[in-house]
């Protein structure tokens, strides 16, 4: 991997390509993310760059978080996250990785958290099938059977049952970049990206995938 970024979602829209047609959206504001430390092998094992991103008072700051923003002489941020990019040698302290590092046509990986459903039946967790709805039936969305009784007299791992829905880290795979606008850091993705609108985004170049 040799680009990564960090962003936040800001919502859907449209937008039309080169042949007329609409092409479906999610618009991302992605950076700018200053370099807080570069990692090599010689002193980490490997190679990385540890970026932060989103502004935030220094009240809300770590004593030990704003050491290390205050070493590195950057801002403080609210997130910092570290990509292992094989060209981390490039990258020095203070850099700032913007959006400008994608281009249309790009393929890229999405990774967020999902948006978060409660504690949720059967039917909507696992598309499970409902019972009959007349009145005499008794059994209209309850789960149904877990599994034989005497053989194996258990629950087979893997069963589908009711309980927490979504707050998972999704990744969405070879989402193709549509535009970037560089001067307000935005960069547009075709579909749809997991997460609610302000969360946040990390967005890598594909890992199975080829241009």
């Amino acid at each position: 991997m040799k680009k990564a970024i960090l962003a936040t979602k800001v919502g859907m829209t449209q937008v039309f390509d080169e042949n007329g047609l609409v092409v479906p959206v999610t618009v991302l504001l992605a950076g700018p993310c200053p370099v807080l430390q570069v990692k090599t092998e010689e002193n980490d094992g490997y190679k990385a760059v540890v970026v932060g991103f989103s502004d935030i008072r220094e009240k809300l700051v770590s004593k030990p978080l704003k050491g290390t923003f205050d070493k590195a002489g950057v801002s403080y941020k609210r997130f910092i996250r570290e990509f292992r990019l094989e060209n981390a040698e490039d990258y020095a302290v203070k850099d700032e990785i913007k959006a400008d590092i994608f281009e249309a046509g790009d393929v890229v990986d999405a990774t967020a958290v999902s948006k978060g459903k409660g504690y949720q039946g059967a039917i909507k967790r696992f598309g499970q099938h409902r019972g009959p709805m007349a009145h005499g039936s008794k059994f209209h969305r309850h789960q149904g059977s877990n599994a034989a009784s005497t053989t194996p007299g258990r629950v087979p791992k893997g069963k589908g049952m009711p309980g927490h829905m979504g707050s998972d880290t999704v990744t969405i795979q070879n989402l193709k970049v549509v535009r970037v606008d560089a001067e307000q850091n935005l960069i547009l993705v075709k579909g749809s990206v997991p997460g609610a609108k302000k969360c946040l985004v990390t967005i890598r170049e594909a890992a199975k995938s080829v241009r």
